[in-house]
């Protein structure tokens, strides 16, 4: 199928699975789960770009398995954070600004969600379309970030469950492992995952095309929804937050400064 047709077919598998969502969240009440969702509908279109694309299998295969894994494995994480637990304060903030609303605008956030992912699903299409294989140090380079980052995402979200789940940490701020140097480990190595993909397009004309999904994540995670919202909140039930934003990076895990 051509890479517009298969484009096609994932807006409307979007545009479908963000309804439903919506839908579900009228009655739960937790608007927070369009986040698990998020990470497993794009699983899904690398899948389906991978399946029906055109290009040679190996980047394909990379594509693929990639872009299903790192879903499948965040989706998790985000399900159990959210599942059958009170919404997440960034959502209950928007309702509050929204107020009769919220309901409508509620749908008109989701739906941009899956506005979102098409941006991010260039990373998938391009490589699925190139016609020659990648180059054997372009895979290892695509493997190796796709590692580093998939990994140092799930350890920074590993090290955060275990330090809140410790009642004796209720109330302070995490300084655990990677959150030592990196106020947002996790979001630095989402950032990375994006990057990935970009090996896999060198050489084609529509190369650089691959460069807009890791730009767009970092800017909606530091500018948008991420950080601000995130640290806003932090600072506001955080009482050692102030100094902890003080002394480390906010993205890019770095030594603490003194």
């Amino acid at each position: 199928m051509s890479a517009i047709g298969v484009a096609l077919v994932a807006l409307v598998f979007l545009v479908l699975v963000f309804s439903a969502v919506w839908a579900w969240q009228l009655t739960s009440e937790n608007a927070g789960m369009v986040d698990p969702v998020w990470a497993f509908s794009l699983g899904a279109v690398a899948l389906l770009y991978a399946w029906l694309g055109t290009g040679s299998l190996p980047a394909r295969v990379l594509v693929g398995v990639g872009g299903a894994v790192w879903g499948a494995r965040l989706g998790r994480h985000l399900w159990q954070r959210n599942a059958g637990k009170p919404e997440d304060a960034r959502y209950r903030k928007l309702r509050q600004e929204w107020g009769a609303a919220a309901t409508r605008n509620m749908f008109g956030f989701f739906q941009l969600q899956a506005a979102v992912s098409m941006l991010l699903s260039i990373a998938f299409a391009v490589p699925s379309y190139r016609q020659d294989s990648p180059g054997a140090f372009a895979m290892a380079t695509a493997v190796a970030l796709w590692v580093i980052a998939v990994a140092g995402e799930a350890l920074a979200d590993r090290q955060l469950r275990k330090f809140a789940a410790d009642p004796a940490n209720r109330g302070k701020t995490c300084r655990a492992g990677l959150w030592r140097y990196s106020r947002h480990p996790n979001y630095f190595f989402e950032c990375v995952h994006w990057l990935a993909y970009v090996p896999l397009a060198i050489g084609t004309p529509w190369a650089w095309l691959t460069l807009l999904p890791p730009v767009v994540m970092a800017w909606l995670l530091v500018k948008v929804s991420g950080v601000p919202m995130l640290e806003a909140h932090m600072r506001a039930t955080r009482d050692d937050y102030a100094e902890y934003a003080r002394t480390t990076s906010v993205l890019i895990p770095w030594p603490p400064r003194r």
